[in-house]
């Protein structure tokens, strides 16, 4: 009656492990490092192949847990030891997901080669010392799913979960820079922005990649300021080398401007060659990013002349306006709107309430951190 007790409570562990390993390795692979995947295969096989979500979390994971029905074959651990038979498993997911974020130059896993065989030599000695206790110790629980083996293996688990967690590539802004990649592949623009769009954090390439998305929905002087910039004008396109797609074709990028350029340069030259509304866009965003609001004005002035409509120019546009009105005693473009001196008005009021520089800066920020005000200002 024991025997058949352990045997039952042995085959509980063996399943609940399984499905626990299947569910977080699907998961894993699916709905957290799907856009990492497709980007290290884009680089892999030279844009030749194409990582399909659906299809490589499921083949992956079968693998793996074939990789482990191997490994359990060898050792033949149950009960208390049984979950370490996951660990190649878990190592596999992990180093599979370990992309590093400068993949458009070099894919490398690091020092992991020379980490991978200390560790599996270390995990064989654990596995053989399991065994041996194993064979003189048997358990003897009388229970079948609480019991004492199943939690251990649980936390065995789960420690190895963690350690996917650890090694894998968990760096959001990069995850954000793939996923608004996959978007853009689909000429899905609005996606592309929401990646990460509640997060603070970006980086230049990042910031490219929004500022075409916006350009794209003719949006680029309506919402340029609602992320964060963390980079100059130099950044905005890939003219000049200092940022990157990773899988979306630039010649994509190029047709929307209308040119390729015949060498690299930066963006303010090769857009000041250039004519369109994009071309425009982008001109005077870069402008404002740089804060140099009289260029700004002057460009703004040169491009529509006598036709300026400037009841109809962007937010952004009439935020640097409203601010260039309010800094220059001899504006070359008067601007007067009700509705932006009172919210300017109400920025200056608040400033006023907090002397304290870090006080201020926090509480413009919660009111003003997605408008130009606060970008000129506060912004680094």
């Amino acid at each position: 009656m024991s025997g058949r007790l352990n045997q039952k409570s042995n085959s509980t562990v063996r399943w609940t492990c399984a499905i626990v390993f299947i569910a977080f390795s699907f998961l894993w692979l699916y709905f957290f490092q799907a856009d990492v995947l497709a980007a290290a295969q884009h680089v892999l096989s030279g844009g030749k192949t194409h990582y399909n979500r659906l299809f490589g979390a499921v083949l992956i994971t079968v693998l793996l847990q074939v990789l482990q029905l191997l490994v359990n074959t060898v050792f033949r651990l149950t009960n208390r030891g049984h979950a370490l038979t996951y660990f190649p498993s878990m190592m596999g997911l992990a180093l599979i997901s370990a992309i590093n974020t400068d993949i458009a130059q070099s894919y490398s896993w690091g020092f992991w080669w020379i980490l991978i065989p200390l560790v599996l030599i270390v995990w064989v000695g654990i596995c053989l010392v399991v065994k041996y206790i194993q064979n003189v110790e048997p358990d003897k629980n009388t229970t079948v799913f609480f019991s004492r083996p199943m939690w251990i293996n649980m936390l065995v688990i789960f420690l190895m979960m963690v350690g996917v967690a650890a090694v894998g590539n968990t760096n959001a802004v990069f995850h954000y820079r793939m996923r608004a990649e996959t978007c853009l592949l689909r000429s899905d623009f609005e996606g592309a922005l929401d990646a990460g769009w509640e997060s603070l954090e970006s980086d230049a390439d990042l910031q490219m990649i929004r500022m075409y998305a916006l350009a794209r929905r003719g949006e680029l002087g309506e919402r340029l300021f609602h992320y964060p910039i963390v980079a100059g004008s130099s950044a905005m396109l890939p003219t000049a080398g200092a940022t990157h797609f990773v899988r979306y074709p630039i010649d994509s990028l190029y047709r929307a401007f209308g040119a390729r350029p015949a060498r690299p340069m930066l963006p303010t030259t090769y857009l000041s060659r250039l004519s369109g509304p994009i071309a425009l866009d982008y001109e005077l965003c870069g402008l404002l990013i740089d804060r140099r609001l009289d260029d700004f004005v002057d460009r703004l002035g040169s491009s529509a002349g006598d036709s300026l409509d400037i009841t109809q120019l962007p937010l952004h546009y009439r935020e640097a306006l409203t601010l260039y009105n309010h800094l220059r005693r001899h504006p070359k473009i008067v601007y007067r709107n009700p509705v932006m001196e009172e919210d300017y008005r109400n920025l200056q009021d608040l400033e006023r309430k907090y002397p304290d520089a870090t006080e201020r800066k926090g509480k413009v920020e919660d009111w003003y951190g997605r408008t130009y005000y606060y970008y000129y200002n506060y912004a680094k």
